[in-house]
């Protein structure tokens, strides 16, 4: 089989660099082209993140040989990749930009950025939860008179860990009205060089800019529908955030009190239905899916992250301490590794969605 040639924007940030690592020996994609900064470009990729390079996979044969390019240049990337992966970092209104640039080159652009993740006609996705979400493509192409470019963003990272548990439920017909959710965040999640060791060192930082907002909000625009070209968000369930940075390396733990409608499942119900959750990527056998999405706990302890952060090649969210709430209806804690479920590996599992639904060939 011959691989599809993949470009990576940003590929010498910390997500750029495990997009890297993750698509070493994919059976469908293969890195072709990396971008950077003007002051990376024009240096091979080796050269570009000496001193910098964190996962413990290595890069793929002869990725540390290509040259890198200014990702400021849609041009460059024409003809030498079939779509990219954005992992860029700068400003919001330029990388908004830039996307579209990248897509007005007729260059299909899978993002890790929030510039887009608010715009109506562009899906943000997590695979198992809404699928359906990418026929709004054609629509999106349409008003913006691109033909083979479109834009597709993954959601924040800190979402990931209860997003898909909470979507199990509403598939079962559970109503959930509302949610208090308490996130305790890597320093991972903050790139590289990231938060200094003297503020994390015995330290928790009890504010992470802008994340309460994308941990309140993006969930109702995975959780919406698609109506005149457009994804309407969904109304509930209504979110309350509390996000913080906590002195661990890898991994997103949230722990989450939930609301039911009328309709109210017992613990074991709920159990059943996350062991049972099974959604499109596990059906199409996606090589980046989980075969179990999630993952139940039963020990009182778990998870934790250096414990449950990798399952399943670091893309289940593993859920525990399930438990009736004195408040709301229901408590558990969800964990999902943040830089490979919750950044690259989402981005890849997104990537693999849309090849199999022709958008990507």
């Amino acid at each position: 089989m011959t691989k599809i040639p993949v470009g990576i924007l940003g590929a010498t940030g910390m997500v750029g660099q495990q997009y890297i690592a993750l698509l070493a020996g994919h059976p469908w994609f293969e890195v072709r082209y990396v971008a950077a900064s003007p002051r990376s470009a024009g240096k091979s990729y080796c050269d570009a993140v000496a001193g910098r390079w964190q996962p413990a996979r290595a890069w793929g044969a002869g990725v540390g040989d290509l040259i890198v390019k200014d990702a400021n240049d849609p041009s460059a990337a024409v003809g030498n990749c079939a779509f990219v992966f954005s992992a860029l970092d700068m400003a919001k209104d330029k990388i908004r930009a830039l996307e579209d640039s990248y897509a007005g080159a007729g260059i299909p652009l899978i993002s890790n950025a929030s510039a887009h993740r608010w715009t109506p006609d562009v899906p943000v996705l997590i695979a198992e939860v809404n699928p359906q979400h990418i026929d709004i493509i054609p629509a999106q192409q349409k008003a913006r008179g691109w033909s083979k470019g479109f834009i597709v963003v993954k959601p924040n990272c800190s979402i990931q860990s209860y997003t898909t548990p909470v979507y199990a439920l509403i598939a079962a017909g559970y109503e959930v009205r509302r949610m208090i959710v308490s996130t305790m965040q890597a320093v991972s999640g903050a790139g590289y060089p990231g938060v200094p060791s003297l503020d994390m060192i015995d330290n928790i930082v009890p504010y992470i800019g802008g994340e309460e907002e994308k941990s309140e909000d993006e969930p109702r625009k995975i959780l919406g529908m698609l109506a005149d070209g457009v994804i309407q968000n969904a109304t509930l369930p209504k979110i309350s955030a509390h996000c913080n940075r906590v002195p661990v390396v890898d991994g997103h733990t949230a722990c989450v009190s939930l609301e039911f409608g009328e309709k109210k499942p017992s613990i074991t119900e709920v159990k059943r239905v996350w062991s049972a959750f099974s959604a499109l990527p596990q059906e199409l056998d996606l090589p980046m899916a989980p075969k179990r999405p999630i993952i139940v706990r039963d020990e009182d302890n778990r998870p934790q992250p250096r414990k449950d952060r990798d399952a399943d090649k670091a893309m289940a969210v593993s859920v525990g301490r399930v438990r009736g709430c004195k408040v709301f209806d229901l408590r558990f804690v969800g964990l999902s590794h943040n830089t490979v479920r919750g950044a690259a590996g989402g981005g890849i599992e997104n990537a693999e969605l849309l090849k199999v639904k022709g958008y990507i060939s």
